[in-house]
Order: C-alpha cells, then sequence, then structure tokens
C-alpha cells in the first residue's frame, strides 16, 4: 500500500498489507528536500552532523570526500544494542514508521534510502533489533542503528524468518548495498521510531483488552449473581466521563436478556470490583483516548535532527527526537492497562472464594480437588509483576555524551516495560475467563444473556469444563490465546 499522509492507529490495526510503496507525491517531497540540501552543502558552510561530528564532537568539521564515511561510521559506532532481540512485528513497524517520517520530505534523505526500507518491508528482510540501549533522546540511536545497518550490508537480519548475516540476505533478494550520502545516517538514527513501535503496538492491543475486559467482567458478574444497577445509565450522566459511560452502556448491553440477572439476589450491593466496572475500566478507556492522540501526532511528524527546510531556506537544530511526550504517556498507558488486571484479579478472587452459592475454588468436589485455587495465585503474581513495571521510566534521567545530552526521556524503557504489562494483562484476563466460565457451568441450567452465552460457546471449544483437578498451564495458555481474537468476532454491537 501507499502511506496515507495520515496514519492513525485504527488503520494499523485493521492490518496495513504487506507491501508498502512510496508515493510519487513523497518521492518528490523526499527528491527536492534532498536537492536543496545538496546546493546548500557546496556553500562551505557547517552543519550540525552533516559535515561536523555528533555529540559533543559537534565542533570538530568533516573533509567533504569523508561525510560518506562520517554516515557509516556513525550508524556503525552507534549499533551497540544488547539484551532481547525485538519481536518480528515491532521490527516491522519500526520499518513502516521509519518510512514514513522520512516521507515527510525534511529528512535530507534520498529517495533511494526511503525506498530500500520499504523493499526491507516488503521482501520481509528485518533487521536484528535489540532492545537495550536507547535513551529516548537523540533519537533511538542504538535500535535504529541496527535497523539501518542492513542498507549497507552490515549487521543480521532474519529474512523470511531465517537469522542470517544481512549482506547474504540482501544478495539473495537481489538488492545491492547502498552507500550512504551525507546526513543520511543522522536521519536514519534520529528519530523515535522504536518508542513509537512499542506504543503503537501497545496501544492496538490495548483497545482489544479493553473490550475483552468488558465482556469477561460482564460474564463474571453473572456468573457471581451480581446486579445490573451500577450499570444503568442515570448514575453515569450525572458523572460523564467519556469512558465510563461508553464501558456502562456496553456491560449493561451485554447483559441484556440474562436469565440470571432475573433472578433474586439478596446483596444490597456488589463489591468494587464488579459494581465499579464502568468507573475502573471507563478510566482506562479515556487514558487510552489521549495515549492515541499523542502516538499519532508522533508517528506523523519529523522526529529527526537536524531538520531540512528547503521552504524556509534553513538548516535547524533542535530537538524533536527527545522522547518525553512517548515517555510519560508510556508510562501513563501501563499504569492505566495494570489497572485492567488489578480489578480482574479481584473478580477472579471472588469468583473462587465460595459465595453466594458456589464450591470453593470452583471446584466440584473441594478438598480432593484445589480447582483454581492456584490460578488464582498467578493472577496475583503477574499483577504484582505489573506494579513494579509501572514505576514510571519517564522521571528518570541520566547524563551523556559528555554533558550535551544532559537530559534524556528514558521513553524506550517506558516503552518496552508498557509492552510487557500489556501482555501480563492479556494473561490475567485470561485467567478471569476461565473462571467466570467455570463458575457459569455451575450456575447451570440457569443462562446468561445471549451475547455472553455466545462467548462462552466459542470458548468452551477452546477449553472445556474443568469437573475434577487437572494441569491447568494448558488451559490457562488456551485461554491465553483465545483473547487474541477480536472480541467483535463473537459479539456484533461492540
Amino acid at each position: 500500500m501507499e502511506l496515507p499522509e495520515h496514519i492513525s492507529i485504527d488503520l494499523l490495526k485493521n492490518g496495513h498489507g504487506s507491501k508498502l510503496s512510496v508515493s510519487a507525491a513523497a518521492h518528490a517531497r523526499i527528491a527536492h528536500n534532498r536537492s536543496y540540501l545538496d546546493n546548500i552543502l557546496k556553500n562551505g558552510k557547517t552543519y550540525y552532523g552533516i559535515n561536523t561530528g555528533f555529540g559533543s564532537l559537534c565542533n570538530v568539521r568533516i573533509k567533504d570526500n569523508e561525510l560518506s564515511q562520517l554516515q557509516e561510521n556513525l550508524v556503525c559506532s552507534h549499533a551497540c544494542g544488547m539484551g532481547d532481540e525485538v519481536p518480528a512485528e515491532i521490527v516491522r513497524l519500526m520499518l513502516l514508521l521509519k518510512v514514513h517520517g522520512l516521507s515527510q520530505g525534511y529528512s535530507g534523505v534520498r529517495p533511494e534510502i526511503v525506498e530500500r526500507l520499504a523493499a526491507f518491508y516488503d521482501h520481509d528482510i528485518l533487521p536484528v533489533v535489540y532492545e537495550l540501549g536507547s535513551l529516548g533522546a537523540s533519537g533511538d540511536l542504538a535500535p535504529l542503528a541496527h535497523l539501518c545497518l542492513p542498507l549497507f550490508g552490515k549487521g543480521e537480519v532474519s529474512y523470511k524468518g531465517k537469522k542470517m548475516p544481512a549482506a547474504e540476505a540482501l544478495k539473495t533478494a537481489g538488492l545491492a548495498p547502498i552507500t550512504l550520502a551525507a546526513k543520511e545516517g543522522l536521519a536514519l538514527l534520529n528519530g523515535t521510531q522504536f518508542m513509537s513501535a512499542y506504543a503503537t503496538w501497545s496501544l492496538i492491543q490495548s483497545k482489544r483488552l479493553l473490550l475483552w475486559a468488558d465482556v469477561i467482567g460482564a460474564l463474571s458478574a453473572d456468573a457471581f449473581m451480581a446486579k445490573d444497577e451500577p450499570f444503568q445509565h442515570p448514575i453515569h450522566r450525572v458523572r460523564p466521563h467519556k469512558g465510563q459511560i461508553n464501558t456502562a452502556r456496553r456491560i449493561l448491553k451485554l447483559l441484556q436478556g440474562s436469565d440470571i440477572q432475573k433472578l433474586p439476589k439478596e446483596q444490597v450491593q456488589d463489591p468494587y470490583s464488579f459494581r465499579c466496572m464502568p468507573q475502573v475500566h471507563g478510566a482506562t478507556a479515556d487514558v487510552v483516548d489521549t495515549v492515541t492522540h499523542v502516538v499519532e501526532t508522533e508517528i506523523n511528524s519529523v522526529t529527526d535532527n537536524p531538520i531540512v527546510f528547503h521552504d524556509e531556506d534553513a538548516i535547524m537544530s533542535g530537538g524533536n527526537f527527545h522522547g518525553q511526550p512517548l515517555a510519560l504517556h508510556a508510562d501513563f498507558l501501563a499504569i492505566a492497562m495494570a489497572e485492567l488486571a488489578n480489578i480482574s484479579e479481584r473478580r477472579t478472587y471472588l469468583l473462587v472464594s465460595g459465595q453466594r452459592g458456589l464450591p470453593p475454588f470452583l471446584a466440584p468436589q473441594a478438598g480432593l480437588n484445589s480447582g483454581f485455587m492456584i490460578a488464582q495465585y498467578t493472577a496475583a503474581a503477574i499483577v504484582s509483576q505489573n506494579k513494579q513495571y509501572c514505576t514510571p521510566a519517564s522521571v528518570d534521567s541520566i547524563v551523556s555524551s559528555n554533558g550535551q545530552e544532559d537530559h534524556v526521556s528514558m521513553g524506550a524503557n517506558a516503552a518496552t516495560k508498557l509492552r510487557r504489562v500489556v501482555q501480563n494483562v492479556q494473561r490475567v484476563l485470561a485467567i478471569e475467563l476461565l473462571t467466570a466460565a467455570q463458575a457459569l457451568d455451575l450456575r447451570r441450567p440457569n443462562t446468561s444473556s445471549p451475547a455472553l452465552e455466545k462467548v462462552w460457546t466459542a470458548f468452551r471449544k477452546t477449553a472445556d469444563f474443568m469437573p475434577h483437578d487437572e494441569v491447568l498451564h494448558d488451559k490457562l495458555i488456551a485461554a491465553e490465546l483465545f483473547l487474541n481474537n477480536d472480541p467483535g468476532t463473537y459479539i456484533d454491537f461492540l
């Protein structure tokens, strides 16, 4: 596909195709901007990173015949990432976002650089990138260096799923290495595409898990014999947060037609983990909306440095590579999503507590069987780990580059741990789904709503009722994988 002028999270969520091309308009912008840079370099002036050293070496003037070597040296010297390899799906997003950023036409690169990155995307040539190494300011230097090494045949890639030297992959794909020109190495390394890719992935998953949290919470509400009164509109009309109103409306609709809701209830009120789902889930939904706006702004921006303004006849050094907006909002999203897991684990705890006519730990022969006792332990361990991950990275900073880079965002650390939080949220929701389905079975012949029964039926094809103890791990993994599906697959009004 040709990238649109503006990329939205929903576009990426709905799939962006396997092919990526640079539009004629973007090609013209990039070429015009590069032509301006080539002409201005002839005037003999000094421009940071174009004909000078980098960071605290910015006052060292580089000879014209060494500018290409300067750029390749930059990429090689900055390719010093460590830790786990970045997952393929994140690397693909990095490539796409880098192509889109350079296509804005303010980075001073040649069109062939952008087209080659698009070719990597198309040919499934995914550079091997490492999680650790970015401070989230001056751009994601180390990760983006690894992303761009293969342009000139260095580094490693995963080519069609097989790891190999980049030079070998280029030869197999019929692509020749490209020699970098002035400014290009810097344009490739400066930028926030590592942080942005992780944030984008996390938002896509968060939007899906938000819906699942409402569906599973509603299923648990019926399984626990909770009332639907807390979801009635007048309560939320007088405290009209958008997320709260939408969550209450959705849960009420999910419960519509439930026979269990028609049964008399002995309790006056339900615990907060049931009664306050609109307030808690809804607050997370509002954060997701806020973070979506920030991330969409970021991925449609120019975040390298210096920026080549051909219209203003200027090359300006600034700080658009500083990841503070992403760092703060990645931390915010991690906290908000962790709350979905926190409240979910509390519902699981109540479902296995032996209350409201349910057997202890949902075991038909409790005592002989332990049922879901330790599944709740697992959920508790995961939410505790999430709380540790939610210590904000964005309040941290450390001096680098001999003091030239004296405040950094730590947005890369915020973004990578955000992904772990989101993965953990799915695991905790999976445990709740498994316990809610078991509890609902124990309520038979009473039934839930048509919408929730449809989810229950689909889930039971993946993980069946547990009449006695068995290795529960397998069911937990099956439930986790089930949540990879869009809930709209089963419920059309979501």
